[in-house]
């Protein structure tokens, strides 16, 4: 292969693959598991089997490949089964007959089952019997988003761990991190944006971030540029939603949802960062010094300018029964078949107290 064309497959690979971590001090956000699997690998202790439970994107598959990884066990000796398609009894059969079968290099084997609560109930009996009596160089790791899906007794023959989702500072110091590495710089607010449509994944806000990188006019990049990549909702129009709620002015806080609706926003997405805005001016208004400094690293400088205005009125309707307004709109977008009618709804009902 040329150099023009790794250049080229380089460029191409994703970025959630590029930046995949490689060793334990480069993962984010899973500290404590990362200690646990460590301290088992230097003591020579490793259990015979894992179940790593986390939402999506929060590194589970990663961190059974590094452990693997770090145990010494080489690629030959490393199995991955997607149990969403590989879910049969027979497949599990399969497994048993090469779990037989003596490690090609080292001291173990490691199979790591992704997506593991999708195994038949079958696969599930099969796998028991193995997991009862595993063969001393065998060690499983199982996967789940939805743990409880395990029978009982699996989980009773495996270690727990239980994987956090990242909070919106550590996705943010990943997204910038890597912006930085491919040569770009994220401006005031658009770091804390990605991280916010990541949704509690790595995986997902550094996929968003690529979309950003993709579609870019230049290499610093502004939080209204975001926007309009991502059809992210735009801030002007959730200050417009909050100034209305705040001035007891419905028409202007609908319009401005209307105006989110229109320009094709996740209204959830943007219930989400109103809630937060909300917050953030009680915030100002009572929790001092210390409260403002947390969230200069969340809003960029103009939003935190509108937010401090709306937490210096002193008529504002802006009070704590607006949160609680708008967490009960949040609960109910769920399963409302116009999703952004709870939102109108509490707004309506806010002017009308």
């Amino acid at each position: 292969m040329t150099d023009i064309n790794k250049q080229d497959a380089q460029n191409n690979v994703a970025l959630y693959t590029k930046y995949r971590p490689t060793k334990f001090s480069e993962v984010a956000g899973q500290g404590t598991i990362v200690t646990a699997l460590e301290a088992a690998i230097k003591t020579g202790t490793p259990a015979h089997a894992y179940i790593f439970s986390g939402t999506r994107g929060v590194g589970k598959t990663t961190i059974a490949r590094l452990f693997a990884r770090a145990l010494g066990v080489s690629s030959k000796d490393t199995y991955e089964l997607d149990a969403a398609s590989n879910n049969s009894v027979d497949d599990i059969r399969d497994l048993r007959e090469s779990v037989a079968t003596l490690p090609f290099d080292g001291d173990y084997k490691v199979y790591i089952l992704d997506e593991a609560h999708m195994l038949s109930k079958s696969a599930f009996n099969a796998l028991l019997k193995t997991l009862e009596e595993p063969p001393a160089y065998c060690i499983f790791i199982l996967a789940t988003t939805e743990p409880g899906k395990l029978p009982d007794t699996i989980q009773s023959r495996s270690q727990v761990y239980t994987f956090k989702s990242p909070s919106r500072v550590e996705l943010a110091k990943v997204i910038v991190g890597i912006a930085e590495k491919e040569g770009y710089k994220l401006g005031d607010g658009a770091d804390d944006l990605i991280a916010a449509l990541a949704n509690g994944s790595f995986r997902d806000g550094i996929s968003a971030l690529q979309k950003v990188l993709t579609s870019a006019k230049g290499k610093t990049i502004l939080i209204d540029e975001v926007e309009s990549i991502t059809g992210a909702p735009q801030g002007a129009l959730l200050n417009d939603v909050l100034s209305g709620i705040a001035n007891n002015k419905a028409d202007q806080a609908l319009e401005a949802v209307s105006g989110l609706v229109v320009a094709g926003a996740d209204i959830k997405l943007s219930l989400e960062l109103l809630l937060e805005r909300a917050r953030a001016v009680l915030l100002l208004r009572h929790g001092g010094a210390a409260a403002a400094s947390l969230l200069e690293q969340q809003f960029s400088k103009d939003d935190l300018v509108e937010l401090s205005v709306l937490a210096n009125e002193s008529d504002s309707a802006l009070k704590s029964n607006v949160l609680v307004a708008l967490l009960q709109a949040q609960s109910q977008m769920r399963t409302a078949s116009i999703k952004h009618l709870p939102l109108e709804l509490a707004i309506i009902e806010l002017s009308a107290e």
